[in-house]
């Protein structure tokens, strides 16, 4: 395991200086701190979780430490188990990561299908700002360095689904997380070109109301990203 995490009251405060703004940034430092340890993979799957160890590691009280366990859950990173408490939760394998894909190759192609027939000038205009933030170079493979990143892959993706005007779709893909999973398993900033460009395919097929053209852009997205996480594998 890496050097223990440091976090202090006093390093999330903002300008502000505001009691509440500081608890809320307690918060998001603890989560954060907890997402790194588990995307860079300082804590392995299947490793039980103290809490009041992890308090004791990233200098903080207990409460903030069950709050961001409990997100960390949702996001499918930890479990948890009766009697045993927290875990960290097992990597894809190789079955797992092809039925997320079949999943996603389902309903992805067939929201951007839908979005090239409906999405409004505001939201190609979102689509394109977020692209737009990811094609500054990555420099490093840690979950800071691509942090950022993600967060913007998945937004694109989450506005495409909202797009296609299917509540069904964008739920069901919210609630996957695929990008989470698909980043925790593998990254290298190297991929990152290669997604916007995929991406950029994407969203010139919706702008230009193709909606034949979007959802093969988008199936081959997917394909592509599956194919880069299965060669990784196999490595």
């Amino acid at each position: 395991m890496s050097e223990p995490m440091r976090l202090t009251v006093a390093a999330a405060t903002n300008s502000s200086g505001s009691r509440g703004s500081v608890k809320i940034n307690v918060r998001e430092s603890v989560f954060q701190a907890l997402m790194t340890l588990l995307m860079d993979h300082d804590l392995e799957p299947g490793t039980k979780l103290s809490i009041a160890g992890l308090a004791r590691q990233l200098d903080v009280s207990q409460t903030p430490v069950r709050e961001a366990l409990a997100r960390c859950e949702s996001e499918g990173l930890v479990v948890r188990r009766p009697n045993a408490g927290y875990l960290v939760a097992p990597l894809l394998d190789r079955t797992a990561l092809d039925d997320l894909y079949d999943i996603r190759l389902l309903l992805e192609p067939a929201a951007a299908e839908r979005a090239a027939r409906y999405a409004t000038e505001a939201e190609l205009a979102d689509m394109h700002r977020t692209l737009e933030q990811m094609r500054p170079p990555l420099r490093g493979d840690t979950y800071e360095a691509y942090r950022g990143f993600a967060e913007l892959d998945a937004a694109f993706h989450n506005a495409i689904a909202e797009a296609s005007r299917s509540p069904l779709i964008a739920d069901t893909l919210r609630r996957f997380r695929a990008h989470t999973h698909s980043y925790r398993l593998y990254f290298r900033h190297s991929i990152a070109g290669e997604a916007v460009v995929e991406h950029q395919a994407v969203l010139d097929a919706i702008r230009a109301k193709d909606p034949e053209a979007a959802a093969r852009a988008m199936h081959d997205h997917l394909e592509a990203s599956r194919s880069r996480l299965r060669n990784t594998g196999d490595s």
